[in-house]
């Protein structure tokens, strides 16, 4: 099966801040021109999934616009976001260089900012993957963020839902906007 892995496009808050779970807008004009760019990939057909938060509704939305053969997207809320808790909103360069040590030390189970772990997102991936196994179908598309699509990766790639250090965790993922394809 052909997985298609589309995040959302950039979102119109200030560069530099945290906004993981938080249900921010997109750039209306941007989401737009990513969806124009996407829609020629899929096959007709393609089932598609979304994440619960706004930005990837618009995503959808627009894409659907000029592929209406894709039909209603399923959403799923286990496609959203890591929740970054009490860092939400705040800029990433304002946060305490402890903070970062302390999830750095234990990126499997430290929750940063409160609310979620890299395992606990690794764990609601694979759960969302595992319901794909039963398709009949070769290709379906995933309207998400940069978090779920390193998830995905790092669980392709390993082989295995277990995370033992940040040097796992994929490096890469596509800026907004962007796709990758992946096998399973």
């Amino acid at each position: 099966m052909k997985l298609w892995l589309l995040r959302h496009a950039p979102v119109l808050q200030p560069a530099g801040l945290c906004y993981g779970a938080s249900d921010v807008p997109a750039d209306a004009t941007l989401t737009r021109k990513a969806a124009q760019a996407f829609a020629p990939l899929p096959p007709p057909g393609t089932p598609v999934w979304v994440s619960g938060l706004l930005r990837a509704q618009q995503m959808v939305s627009a894409l659907q616009a000029v592929r209406p053969d894709l039909g209603a997207a399923r959403m799923d809320m286990r496609l959203n976001e890591m929740d970054f808790g009490h860092w939400e909103l705040q800029r990433w360069d304002g946060m305490p260089r402890g903070a970062f040590d302390d999830w750095m030390a234990d990126f499997a189970h430290h929750r940063f900012g409160g609310a979620e772990s890299t395992q606990m997102l690794l764990y609601r991936v694979a759960a969302a993957l595992a319901d794909l196994r039963p398709a009949k179908t070769t290709d379906v598309v995933w309207v998400t963020h940069a978090g779920v699509i390193r998830a995905v990766q790092h669980i392709v790639a390993s082989g295995g839902v277990h995370i033992k250090d940040a040097a796992e965790w994929p490096k890469d993922a596509p800026e907004p906007g962007g796709w990758t394809l992946v096998s399973l």
